[in-house]
């Protein structure tokens, strides 16, 4: 994990961010140290186990059994471990190091007016956002879309801590009919979010890719001809540039393969067309992006 960028340190962004699915991190954290006991003590008693074991089974057996259990049970404690290491790391390390390389894909930011932030959760893209306008010093605003009003309360405590208070608004709203008209927006970004539209039909499930396609044509309505949007996500990824190429959105591009919350995940960016025309579009691979 490396030193965020600028005079930050991780110690100020966690106590700004902090952890968002602590419940998740406690249930990891407490299983690793359960399978840790328990392959500690098959260790420290391993031959009263053996013995106790050979009533069951064969002398040799007796071992191998108790062996092959202890072995299983010291593996699940390292791989909660592992689990709940990354979880920590993706939460906010990982979530802010992608935020500035989503940030880094728009060429000038100075002539952004509108930005739109979708399922901006703790603010972490979207401080991201409202920090290269002010930078550049725009007078455009960065909007930040939540279907819960308590998060969006929340997230406006971290834009005023982060110092960017002033190029940030938060609205509540339903992704699925984002409230906002036709080519509204000069940019729009995601982070970590479409992924979760329709999950109470089941991710694998007909209606929630429905769900997930619906929101990609709304990203898509919003923006302005021209406009850009960079959306990282897990799981999805090949079926959202699917659709893209569907609705003949230009410049579609690919990053690689990021590790995220112990699946797989990718940046993808595309432009809105000044005009559309009919035809396939190229996807690249942008190992930059």
């Amino acid at each position: 994990m490396g030193k965020p960028g600028g005079n930050r340190d991780w110690t100020q962004i966690y106590a700004i961010y902090g952890i968002e699915q602590w419940q998740t991190l406690v249930f990891l954290l407490f299983h690793a140290f359960f399978f840790s006991v328990l392959s500690i003590l098959f260790l420290i008693y391993f031959d009263q186990i053996c013995l106790f074991l050979d009533y069951f089974f064969l002398s040799g057996a007796a071992r191998l059994a108790a062996g092959f259990t202890g072995a299983v049970t010291a593996l699940s404690a390292v791989c909660l471990l592992f689990a709940a290491a990354n979880f920590v790391y993706s939460d906010v390390p990982l979530q802010y190091e992608m935020a500035q390389r989503m940030v880094s894909s728009v060429g000038d930011w100075s002539c952004v007016k509108t930005a739109l932030d979708l399922g901006c959760g703790r603010g972490i893209l979207l401080n991201a956002v409202a920090t290269q306008l002010k930078k550049t010093g725009s007078s455009g605003r960065v909007v930040g879309l939540d279907r819960s009003k308590r998060t969006t309360l929340s997230t406006l405590r971290t834009a005023k801590l982060e110092g960017v208070q002033e190029y940030v608004t938060c609205r509540e709203g339903d992704v699925r009919t984002l409230p906002f008209g036709d080519n509204y927006f000069d940019v729009v970004v995601s982070s970590v979010f479409v992924h979760t539209v329709g999950k109470e039909h089941g991710q694998k499930s007909v209606e929630a890719a429905a769900e997930r396609m619906r929101v990609l044509g709304e990203i898509v309505r919003v923006v302005k001809p021209g406009g850009l949007c960079v959306v990282w996500d897990l799981l999805h990824v090949p079926e959202y540039v699917r659709r893209l190429q569907e609705l003949k959105m230009e410049d579609i591009r690919v990053s690689e393969r990021v590790t995220a919350f112990m699946a797989g995940s990718h940046i993808v960016s595309f432009q809105k067309p000044s005009e559309l025309v009919a035809g396939p579009r190229e996807v690249r691979l942008d190992w930059r992006c």
